[in-house]
């Protein structure tokens, strides 16, 4: 007998846009960060004049990118509370079931299917998507601090006082800009383990993983 599948919408449009987003503004913030903290290229010129300001350059688009990383978040977090994401919502109720964490576990070990889930992602995804929640919002509130310290007027001068308490929190400027430092690791090791899991997961349970995130939509067996 013919298996049959049905389509279910599973991430709507502003999700998809906004997953994407958020992906290439890190992958821009990790490879200009890394070149702010140890600039290993520079333009052509041993004249002395200042020219050519690659430094600068890559340190625009870094706050470019971060601005666009924290907008992004602000409405991803916003777009969670609204009809279009109830699916996820429920993805609680999935985490707080014992029988699901067992089940997901006997997955991740080969010993059983994939367990049905009330939400869109199983208990181990929706702690590791809190977890990165929490990195995004803590690596950029140091990335504010660090704003606040360069830019002094605007938007810069706005945050300082908002910010200076966070920066004493974190034992001053320097250890700021370490912490700033370890988070930007934390998405580096992610990052891998992030897409293997998704091609893992969609290439062991066919109609969901790497193409929901395109389409929207995974397939169940009816």
């Amino acid at each position: 007998m013919e298996t049959k599948y049905k389509p279910i919408m599973e991430f709507s449009k502003l999700t998809r846009i906004f997953h994407w987003v958020r992906a290439i503004a890190i992958f821009a913030l990790i490879a200009t960060g890394f070149y702010l903290g140890y600039p290993f290229l520079a333009p052509n010129n041993f004249s002395g004049e200042p020219t050519g300001f690659l430094y600068a350059l890559m340190r625009s688009w870094h706050l470019i990118f971060g601005f666009v990383l924290i907008a992004v978040t602000i409405f991803r977090i916003y777009l969670l509370f609204t009809k279009e994401c109830a699916v996820e919502r429920r993805s609680f109720l999935d985490f707080i079931n014992p029988i699901t964490w067992f089940g997901v576990i006997k997955t991740y070990l080969l010993f059983g299917g994939h367990p049905r889930l009330k939400g869109a992602y199983n208990p181990l995804q929706f702690v590791t998507y809190i977890v990165v929640l929490l990195l995004i919002l803590a690596i950029s509130l140091t990335g504010l601090v660090l704003y606040a310290h360069v830019y002094h007027e605007g938007f810069g001068g706005f945050i300082a006082p908002l910010m200076k308490p966070i920066e004493v929190l974190c034992g001053g400027l320097a250890n700021v800009r370490l912490i700033h430092h370890i988070l930007t690791w934390a998405f580096v090791i992610f990052i891998p383990i992030h897409i293997y899991m998704a091609v893992w997961n969609a290439t062991r349970y066919p109609g969901s993983g790497v193409d929901t995130i395109l389409s929207g939509v995974k397939f169940e067996k009816e």
